[in-house]
């Protein structure tokens, strides 16, 4: 049985909002004394998304 997949067109603020997002909970996570790979591995996917222009 396949995985399905889901795929997300986000803007440049909404790109960047999120961004945003996962370094100030990254940056909680390290206070707390907690691990932060899964956090990691968000940013890295979001850097690394291919970008895709679409109109509407």
């Amino acid at each position: 049985m396949k995985k399905q997949k889901f795929y997300l067109y986000l803007s440049d603020t909404e790109t960047s909002v999120i961004l945003h997002s996962l370094i100030k909970m990254k940056n909680a996570l390290i206070q707390d004394g907690r691990y932060t790979d899964c956090i990691d591995e968000l940013i890295l996917k979001l850097h690394e998304a291919p970008v895709k222009r679409v109109s509407i």
